[in-house]
């Protein structure tokens, strides 16, 4: 089998969706269709499928590949020349990795990626904030809405141009004072994936206003029937406890029917990990590299 890889597109979505679904474990936040969308072009990500699975192919800065999607317990991967030949992959799923060791045997060599964990928590937790662990978070919360008029509004596509907005000036402010190629990458993601806000199915998000102007918003999509991923949340910190504002009324008024929420990874940041920590996680969703022998 060779497989025939093309561009991530928005034309595949419902067969990529059919092979999410197919997924026996809870999905990371790296394969959802808005992340792989999103960072396409920043990675050269490609796509190819193949008997109800996905295979997702990274291009640049060098080729990897990242796991397949898809019901991996009933595929056969011991047979897979695929595999063979593609070798090295990132971003591999623990239930997945488990698989492949067993498939594989002394011919893979697995190891655990820290930095790629996905951070998991309770929404009920996030919504009411309650207990000691939560003490700064709901002060700050209430902070925020003893402080300001403001107004929640969930996202829709009349007001994606506004947020556009508040990104630039968002984007513009940390580049001067903080300026890194990932956050250079990183706004060219959120770019693509608001000005493709109608198309994503699925997505959706909201803003919190000031004055009339979007002063904090967040873009997340469901993972499953029970889990939500947060993909992008950015405030402006003038407003304090705008961060645990958006965070706690985004998931009170449009996430509370899911129990999970994931808010992705700390990429070995300590101080993204630090803070990821503070909201006190229920579990982590790890992840592994995986390196193959091309030898049949």
């Amino acid at each position: 089998m060779t497989l025939d890889f093309a561009p991530v597109s928005l034309d595949r979505q419902k067969e990529y969706h059919a092979a999410l679904t197919g997924c026996p474990q809870l999905l990371t936040s790296d394969f959802s269709f808005a992340n792989i969308f999103g960072w396409s072009e920043h990675y050269g990500l490609e796509w190819a499928f193949h008997k109800d699975m996905c295979f997702v192919r990274q291009t640049k800065p060098e080729v990897i590949h990242w796991a397949p999607v898809g019901p991996w317990e009933k595929y056969d991967w011991a047979t897979c020349r695929a595999m063979r030949e593609s070798a090295r992959f990132t971003r591999v799923p623990e239930e997945l990795a488990a698989l492949w060791k067993a498939a594989y045997g002394d011919d893979i060599t697995i190891t655990e990626s820290r930095d790629h964990w996905d951070y998991i928590y309770s929404v009920e937790e996030l919504i009411s904030l309650t207990g000691k662990k939560f003490h700064k978070k709901k002060n700050l919360l209430n902070q925020f809405i003893k402080g300001y008029d403001f107004r929640y509004e969930s996202m829709g596509p009349e007001c994606v141009e506004e947020v556009l907005e508040m990104q630039d000036e968002w984007y513009k402010w940390y580049e001067e004072n903080n300026p890194s190629e990932a956050l250079k990458a990183e706004n060219r993601a959120i770019t693509r994936v608001l000005h493709n806000f109608d198309q994503i199915t699925g997505l959706m998000g909201a803003t919190l206003r000031v004055d009339g102007k979007v002063i904090a918003y967040t873009v997340a999509e469901p993972l499953c029937e029970d889990s939500i991923v947060i993909h992008f949340e950015k405030g402006d910190i003038r407003y304090k406890g705008v961060y645990q504002a958006i965070n706690q009324m985004f998931l009170e008024n449009d996430g509370a029917e899911y129990t999970n929420v994931n808010r992705e990874q700390d990429l070995g940041d300590q101080g993204l990990r630090k803070a990821k920590l503070s909201y006190n996680p229920v579990f982590f969703l790890k992840k592994y590299e995986a390196e193959l022998t091309r030898a049949s």
